[in-house]
């Protein structure tokens, strides 16, 4: 019988999934549990081509979100030290 995985904290989840690596339901029950979820999740294209040369323009995309996303943690952190 398999353990309530709605029930378990990400915590539990997380060591129920490392001990039971094939378990999709659990895994697809953390996934689930994203934030933000899939629905409002931003994709980005693909870092390299299918012969392995480099995307230029959506690496730049890709760099300029993710300075802005450390920029934005960084705010917070310093708020929530004020």
């Amino acid at each position: 019988m398999k353990p309530n995985f709605e029930a378990m904290t990400n915590k539990e989840l997380k060591a129920y999934i490392v001990a039971h690596r094939d378990d999709d339901e659990a895994i697809r029950v953390l996934f689930s549990r994203r934030n933000p979820p899939d629905s409002e999740a931003t994709w980005y294209g693909p870092m390299v081509a299918e012969d392995g040369t480099p995307i230029e323009e959506n690496i730049r995309i890709a760099e300029e979100a993710i300075r802005q996303r450390v920029e934005q943690a960084n705010q917070s952190k310093q708020d929530s030290q004020s």
